[in-house]
C-alpha cells in the first residue's frame, strides 16, 4: 500500500511517497479502500508543526471510499457500502485506512464519492459555523472570509438558503466572481481600500452580524471592526498565523462582543450530532442548494504540489487528491 507520511515539520518537501503494510481492521473498525480524499488547509498546520504530529506521520482529515471489511461488533456497515468521514487523528492520505466505524457515515446514491471528499470536512465546517457558532437567521448579514475556497463556496450557498445575506472575501477579481456565482451577495477584495468602511457600507452603518474569519492573525482586528454590536467574531483558521494576544476591552469598546475560537470536532465528537450535521449537508447537495466545487485535483503522489498550490492561493473550491 502507498501513502504520504512525513518524518519532520516543514514546507511541502518534507511529504513523502512511501510504502506501508496494508492496515489490518480491528473490532469495532472498517477497512476502506479510498477512491478520493479532500485537501483542508488543517493539513498544513499539521505539516509545518502548528499542530504538532509525532514521527513517522500521517496527514488528511477527510476522505471516500468503499468498505472492504469490517472488524467484530460493527453491525451498520458491510462490505460494498460507500461511506466519506472527517475525523482525527491525521492519516486520510493513504490508498486503505481502517477506522472506526462510528466516524463513518453512509453515502446516499446522489452523492459521488469525490463530491463527498470534497465537502464532508469543509460542509460541516461551513454547517457548525452557520448553525452552530454563530446560528444565523433570516435577514442576518454576515461575512466570510476565503469566499472562493472549499469552506468559503459552500458557505455562501448555504447562507442563501436560509436567508442570510453573506458579504463574502476574496483575493481576486476572478475569485469574486466565482463567490458571486455561489451564494454570496456582495464580495469585497481582500487588499481593498477602506475595507471596513465598505463592510459598514453595505450594513447601513450597522455592521454584519457575525463574521467567519479563517485568515487569523492579519484580519483579526479588522474584523472586529466590522460587527455590530452584540456581533460575534468566529476565529476558525490560521491561514496568516495564529491570532495574538488581546485585551478584552477590546471587545467592550466596539460593543460588547463575543468572540469564540471553535473547531469542527467538538461538533461532531457524538454520533448524533455527526448524522444530524451530515444529514443537513447531503439533504442540501441533493436537493441542489448547494453544490460542491471541486477545482482541482491531484494524484495522491503529488501531494506536494496540492500543498503549495493551496498555500499559493492558487486553488479555487475543494481540491480532491486520487489514489
Amino acid at each position: 500500500m502507498k501513502l504520504i507520511q512525513i518524518n519532520r515539520h516543514g514546507g511541502p518537501e518534507v511529504l513523502e511517497w512511501a510504502d506501508a503494510p496494508e492496515p489490518v481492521v480491528g473490532s469495532g473498525q472498517a477497512l476502506i479502500r479510498q477512491t478520493a480524499i479532500g485537501l483542508n488547509f488543517i493539513d498544513t498546520y499539521h505539516r509545518s508543526g502548528l499542530y504538532p504530529l509525532a514521527f513517522p506521520a500521517g496527514l488528511g482529515m477527510e476522505a471516500a471510499g468503499i468498505v472492504e471489511a469490517v472488524g467484530a461488533g460493527v453491525g451498520a456497515l458491510a462490505p460494498g457500502d460507500r461511506v466519506a468521514y472527517c475525523s482525527p487523528p491525521p492519516g486520510a492520505y493513504a490508498e486503505k485506512r481502517a477506522l472506526a466505524a462510528e466516524r463513518l457515515v453512509k453515502l446516499p446514491a446522489g452523492v459521488s464519492e469525490r463530491t463527498a471528499a470534497a465537502a464532508m470536512l469543509k460542509g460541516l465546517t461551513a454547517w457548525y459555523l452557520l448553525r452552530r457558532s454563530y446560528p444565523a437567521r433570516r435577514g442576518d448579514s454576515v461575512l466570510a472570509y476565503a469566499a472562493a475556497g472549499g469552506v468559503g463556496l459552500i458557505l455562501g450557498q448555504w447562507a442563501r438558503s436560509l436567508g442570510v445575506r453573506a458579504i463574502g472575501v476574496a483575493s481576486t477579481a476572478e475569485k469574486a466572481a466565482l463567490a458571486r456565482a455561489n451564494g454570496y451577495a456582495e464580495v469585497i477584495l481582500a487588499d481593498a481600500p477602506g475595507f471596513v468602511a465598505r463592510v459598514r457600507e453595505l450594513t447601513g452603518g450597522e455592521g454584519v452580524a457575525a463574521v467567519y474569519d479563517s485568515v487569523g492573525k492579519l484580519t483579526f482586528t479588522q474584523s472586529l471592526d466590522c460587527l455590530r454590536k452584540h456581533g460575534v467574531m468566529v476565529s476558525y483558521g490560521n491561514a496568516s498565523g495564529p491570532v495574538e494576544a488581546f485585551t478584552p476591552l477590546e471587545l467592550s469598546r466596539r460593543g460588547s462582543l463575543y468572540v469564540t475560537r471553535p473547531s469542527l470536532f467538538d461538533f461532531i465528537a457524538a454520533r448524533a450530532d455527526l448524522e444530524e450535521g451530515a444529514g443537513e449537508l447531503f439533504a442540501l447537495i441533493a436537493s441542489g442548494a448547494v453544490k460542491v466545487h471541486i477545482g482541482q485535483t491531484y494524484p495522491l503522489a503529488e501531494t506536494a504540489r496540492a500543498h503549495r498550490d493551496l498555500e499559493g492561493r492558487r486553488t479555487t473550491g475543494s481540491t480532491v487528491l486520487l489514489p
